[in-house]
C-alpha cells in the first residue's frame, strides 16, 4: 500500500475532505428542500389527496413491522431486565422499568428507526424512479413545484403518522412484556398495571411522542431529498435508497440525543 493510500497520507485526507465536503452539501440540500416545502404549505391549491394516500402507504401499511417488532422487543427486554433484575432481588420493578422505558425511549425512536428505514428507502425508491425516468422534469415543465406536489404530502403525512405509530408500539410493546411477566415471572397483569402506573406519568409518555413528529420529518425529508438526486438508472435508485436507509437511522440517533436532552431542561426548569 502506497503512502498516499495509507491512513495518515495525503490521499487519506483528500478522502476525508471529500466526505466532509459531500456531508456540508447534503446538509445545504436538505435545509434548502426543507424551506422550499414550508413555503409550499400555505400555496393552494392543497395536497389533501395526496398527502391521505401517503397516510395510508406510510401508516396502514406499516402496522404490520411495528406490532412485530414491538411485540417482541417487548418480550426481549423484559426478559433482559428480570435477569438484571433479580440478582439484585429487585424483579418487582421489572414493570416500572419495562413501561418507563417503551414510554421515554423504546416506542418512539425504535419505531422510527424500524418503519423510518421502510419509510424512507420507500419514498426514496419512488421519487428517484420517478426523477431518472424524467417525470419530476414534466412536473416542473407544467408550472408546478416538485417539494409542493411530491415532497409536501410525504413530509406531512409522516409527520401526523409517527405519533400514532409509536403509541401502537408502545401498547404491543408493553402487551409483549406483560406476556412474559404473566407466564416465566408470575408477575399478574393487574399487578403489572398497578406497579407501572406508579411509576409513570403522563409526562414521560408525552416527553417520548413529542420526539415523533420530528423523526417523521426527517424521515420524510431525507428520503425525498435522495430521491430528487437519483441518476443513472436502476443502479441510481438502489444506492438512493441505501444512502436513505444510513442517513435516516443515523439523523434519527442524533436528533433523539437533542431532542432528549431538549426534554429533560424542559421538564427540569
Amino acid at each position: 500500500m502506497s503512502t498516499s493510500s495509507s491512513a495518515g497520507g495525503p490521499g487519506y485526507v483528500a478522502y476525508q475532505r471529500a466526505r466532509i465536503r459531500r456531508l456540508v452539501i447534503h446538509l445545504g440540500d436538505v435545509s434548502q428542500l426543507t424551506v422550499r416545502t414550508a413555503r409550499a404549505l400555505f400555496r393552494r391549491p392543497l395536497e389533501i389527496p395526496s398527502t391521505m394516500q401517503q397516510l395510508d402507504a406510510l401508516g396502514v401499511k406499516s402496522l404490520g413491522i411495528v406490532a412485530v417488532t414491538s411485540l417482541f422487543i417487548g418480550m426481549v427486554m423484559t426478559i433482559q431486565f428480570a435477569f438484571g433484575l433479580r440478582r439484585f432481588g429487585g424483579v418487582e420493578y421489572i414493570p416500572r422499568v419495562i413501561v418507563l422505558s417503551f414510554c421515554r425511549e423504546l416506542a418512539p425512536t425504535l419505531t422510527a428507526v424500524i418503519v423510518g428505514g421502510r419509510i424512507g428507502s420507500g419514498m426514496a425508491a419512488e421519487v428517484g424512479a420517478m426523477n431518472v425516468t424524467e417525470q419530476v422534469d414534466a412536473i416542473r415543465a407544467l408550472g408546478a413545484d416538485p417539494a409542493k406536489k411530491l415532497v409536501l404530502p410525504r413530509v406531512v403525512a409522516a409527520i401526523l403518522v409517527m405519533p400514532l405509530l409509536s403509541t401502537y408500539a408502545l401498547a404491543l410493546g408493553t402487551a409483549g412484556a406483560i406476556f412474559i411477566c404473566a407466564t416465566q415471572f408470575d408477575i399478574q397483569p393487574n399487578l403489572f398495571i398497578a406497579s407501572s402506573l406508579e411509576a409513570v406519568k403522563l409526562g414521560d409518555f408525552f416527553a417520548g411522542l413529542a420526539k415523533t413528529p420530528f423523526f417523521g420529518f426527517i424521515i420524510a425529508i431525507i428520503g425525498c431529498h435522495f430521491g430528487l438526486g437519483t441518476t443513472g438508472g436502476t443502479e441510481g435508485v438502489g444506492l438512493s435508497t441505501t444512502r436513505t436507509v444510513v442517513a435516516v437511522s443515523v439523523a434519527i440517533l442524533i436528533a433523539d440525543f437533542f431532542l432528549t436532552k431538549a426534554l429533560f431542561v424542559f421538564q427540569s426548569s
